[in-house]
């Protein structure tokens, strides 16, 4: 691609690994021709906050906000790409566009895994979602929650704040697996003290009832109530790349450490796998979809010039009365050490150490600036 003409970018997805994109590309240098597709008809807004501050505070209706863009871009919203012709450099769409571009941005991130295709099952993936759920809470109706991962006990926080009676459905405790015991365990005891129902199964299936969903758990356990919300993983939205031969299994698209596929086609946010310690991973954190972004824009415009990807994760939380944030690769083995506070779920600022050297610091219920935060892994290494 050295020396081909850089006149035309499509940016296809228009979340926050979109929105850093573009802009990023405006600060590389690229003047030409911009455009942003995005199947919401929504501007571009903060999905993070539709499970912690939409649902928590009642009079915050503007948490999902985001500062207005400078990019200057084409925004094509409510239609939704379904094809990418690598050959003909072509991105087409739903409503029968063709768009020709000399650089690509696959940025349509993901969507809700489901359990079943019945409508009474709810989850928690776009702002419509989280308008809709907000406004059933008003009624204080029974909710079940099935999945016990940082999204699940969100919205199990948030119904719960909402005056609702809420059971908790989990494989396993809930934060395990993506946390660790310790941390897990803070948790689960600030839910619990709120009131939260835990149940804890091997497997859970949704099956309608006389004209309801329920939950069954594997010990043959029914369960049902006026809400029934899943959050039980993601699914990478790369339906519309097939046959380009882009995807991996799993649906995921790898990239390099400049988040390139090939020269002229850069893959960012939830759909993509990049190199880290541990193989290429999917890391679908917002603070990660922000960094891809930005390394990836600046790649299509400086190709090997360009820095690769030096990426951290960085993780937060906010729920049942507790805030944590996290820098460094998660779970977490064993007890921390801690730099201050004590154990017991007050204030604290802690740091593990992996065994091959990599370090992560945590503050929960504490204030402390991210830089520092980082800074603190290298001292637990």
């Amino acid at each position: 691609m050295s020396g081909a003409a850089l006149d035309r970018v499509v940016v296809v997805g228009n979340g926050i690994a979109g929105l850093t994109a573009a802009d990023t590309l405006r600060e590389a240098g690229f003047d030409g021709e911009l455009t942003i597709v995005g199947d919401e008809p929504h501007p571009a807004y903060s999905r993070p906050a539709l499970s912690k501050a939409l649902l928590l505070d009642g009079d915050d209706m503007a948490s999902h906000e985001l500062p207005p863009t400078g990019h200057g871009a084409t925004e094509l919203l409510g239609v939704r790409a379904t094809g990418l012709h690598l050959d003909r450099r072509l991105v087409t769409l739903d409503d029968g566009t063709a768009l020709p571009y000399d650089r690509v941005v696959l940025a349509t991130g993901s969507r809700a895994r489901r359990l079943s295709d019945l409508p009474e099952e709810l989850t928690l993936r776009g702002l419509d979602d989280a308008l809709s759920l907000r406004s059933r809470l008003a009624g204080r109706p029974s909710v079940i929650v099935v999945g016990g991962g940082p999204l699940g006990m969100e919205i199990a926080s948030g119904c719960l704040a909402a005056g609702s009676r809420v059971t908790l459905v989990s494989q396993g405790a809930p934060l395990t697996v993506q946390l660790g015991s310790y941390l897990a365990s803070v948790f689960v005891k600030a839910a619990l003290d709120l009131g939260l129902t835990i149940v804890e199964t091997g497997s859970a299936r949704i099956e309608r009832r006389e004209g309801s969903a329920r939950v069954v758990l594997d010990d043959g356990t029914v369960l049902d109530a006026e809400i029934l919300l899943t959050a039980v993983g993601d699914v990478p939205n790369t339906d519309w790349l097939a046959g380009t031969e882009l995807t991996a299994k799993g649906g995921a698209v790898p990239v390099d450490s400049r988040g390139l596929v090939r020269p002229d086609v850069a893959a960012v946010g939830d759909l993509a796998a990049f190199p880290t310690p541990y193989g290429l991973r999917r890391i679908p954190f917002w603070s990660s979809a922000i960094e891809q972004a930005k390394v990836a824009a600046r790649a299509l415009v400086r190709g090997d010039d360009a820095p690769p990807l030096r990426f951290q994760p960085y993780f937060w939380t906010e729920q049942f009365g507790l805030s944590l944030k996290a820098v460094g690769y998660l779970p977490l083995k064993g007890e921390p050490a801690y730099v201050d506070g004590e154990p017991g779920g007050g204030p604290a600022l802690m740091r593990w150490s992996h065994d091959d050297g990599t370090g992560v610091a945590a503050a929960l219920n504490y204030r402390i600036p991210i830089p520092r935060l980082r800074r603190m892994t290298q001292a637990a290494s």
